[in-house]
């Protein structure tokens, strides 16, 4: 597998990669090719073409849940599929993947609303689209996890705004990630961890029967975390001995540098590119 990362937080070398608070990584694994979230605008765009990667062959585009942050450039891509439609451009037909709630709005505190700017109606007007709770095989050894059950107790405990079709408090059960079975272990790519990526590792070693992990790659969602939640994740990331921690996009500081302290932290950013047997 050869994943790249096209949007986050940070850039990591230096070419010139441009940043934004949005997730999105491009992904190569046996003859297909994924994109997992779209970021917030056309960032993952700009930076496809500056990596020299072809996003109009993407297989797959998988959605890690609903917010802007993650859903937001999905209208660029819309827009650069019709386009080549329109053109006669060759391109690919992918199909999105996603939890049945992940198009619905998300009303924050403030009134603002954080969800997908693109409603499921709309989406399947331009993509094939599979709304699953449970997990799917991309490939053979790439699985998208579907809906994270939560079991520990210091992960998942705060809502964040409600969604509007029954205006209960969101704790995103849309959240998702994906697994990469390498030789080694799990390959654990995540989008936010809204649901907690102690839950997720538990979730993709269930589902896969695999429990060595080796690496870990995506947002935790530590952003001003209790001790309590920083101090559990810490401890069980430090039992699953890996051999890297890729933690970025909704990981503070503070939560990294006390990551680093115990664990083997790795810097990352657009432009960094990751490959696993």
């Amino acid at each position: 597998m050869q994943l790249t990362v096209l949007a986050d937080n940070n850039t990591f070398i230096s070419r010139y990669f441009l940043a934004e608070p949005a997730l999105s990584l491009f992904i190569q694994v046996q003859g297909r090719t994924i994109l997992l979230d779209c970021g917030f605008s056309d960032v993952f765009l700009r930076n496809a073409g500056t990596a020299g990667l072809d996003l109009l062959q993407l297989d797959t585009i998988a959605l890690s849940h609903g917010h802007l942050d993650h859903t937001w450039g999905m209208t660029e891509l819309v827009r650069m599929y019709a386009r080549a439609a329109l053109e006669g451009r060759p391109h690919k037909r992918p199909q999105v993947l996603a939890h049945p709630r992940t198009f619905e709005s998300v009303m924050d505190e403030r009134g603002v609303d954080q969800g997908s700017m693109l409603s499921k109606d709309k989406v399947e007007q331009h993509f094939p689209l599979k709304l699953s709770t449970t997990p799917v095989y991309i490939t053979p050894g790439l699985v998208w996890l579907g809906e994270i059950p939560r079991i520990t107790f210091f992960e998942s405990r705060k809502a964040l705004g409600w969604k509007t079709d029954d205006f209960r408090p969101d704790y995103v059960p849309d959240d998702t990630a994906l697994a990469y079975i390498s030789p080694e272990g799990l390959v654990i790519v995540t989008g936010c961890s809204h649901s907690g990526i102690c839950n997720i590792v538990h979730h993709a070693r269930k589902v896969t029967g695999e429990d060595r992990v080796v690496d870990i790659i995506g947002g935790l969602h530590l952003q001003s975390p209790d001790e309590e939640q920083l101090a559990g994740t810490i401890d069980f990331l430090k039992t699953l001995n890996l051999t890297g921690l890729h933690a970025c996009h909704c990981t503070d500081f503070y939560s990294r540098t006390a990551l680093a302290a115990d664990l083997p932290l790795r810097a990352t950013g657009c432009g960094m590119q990751l490959n696993y047997p």
